[in-house]
């Protein structure tokens, strides 16, 4: 199950009650995606077509394994608050429920994150994406590179490199294909 992307023109707010600035939201009208994390901006140019059908493949695939009380809800760019206040946009969130928010930053944190690599920005998703998830309570990170096909799957006790496309079972049941 799925719904629908949010952009960051809501004008969202986070749980503290505090609002993001007006400038950092705008970032998106110039072609500009924002993050904070650990307390440094990082920014990303508006993803290509390449990236963008990685993902829609990606998230057609995902489906609940029966009987694992995780219904597999899944969001595409949207801010996800974590509980160090760092604000990301991960490609693609996987949540056992709907979370709460609506209309502002996402507090409930996913159980799997998914991002696809831009070229070009490599060592956003490579180098500082995957231990900053597992270190917010995120339980699966994966990686994917659509010009190479190299798939990464992180968890707190293993890696696995594998090639696309390839099955990868989340701890939390859902099934993904990548």
């Amino acid at each position: 199950m799925s719904f629908p992307t949010a952009r960051a023109r809501n004008r969202a707010t986070l749980a503290s009650g505090m609002a993001i600035d007006p400038k950092f939201l705008r970032a998106e009208e110039l072609g500009i995606r924002l993050e904070i994390v650990r307390g440094l901006p990082i920014w990303e140019a508006a993803p290509a077509l390449r990236h963008q059908r990685a993902v829609d493949r990606i998230r057609a695939s995902i489906d609940a394994k029966p009987h694992t009380g995780c219904q597999c809800l899944h969001v595409a760019d949207v801010y996800v608050q974590f509980p160090d206040r760092s604000l990301k946009r991960p490609d693609i969130s996987v949540f056992c429920r709907e979370p709460d928010e609506q209309d502002d930053a996402i507090t409930l944190v996913p159980e799997a994150v998914i991002e696809v690599i831009s070229k070009g920005y490599e060592a956003k998703d490579l180098e500082i994406g995957p231990s900053f998830y597992l270190s917010q309570g995120v339980k699966d990170v994966v990686v994917f590179d659509p010009l190479t096909l190299l798939v990464l799957h992180l968890t707190n006790t293993r890696t696995v490199r594998a090639v696309s496309p390839h099955n990868i079972q989340l701890i939390c049941g859902c099934n993904v294909v990548v």
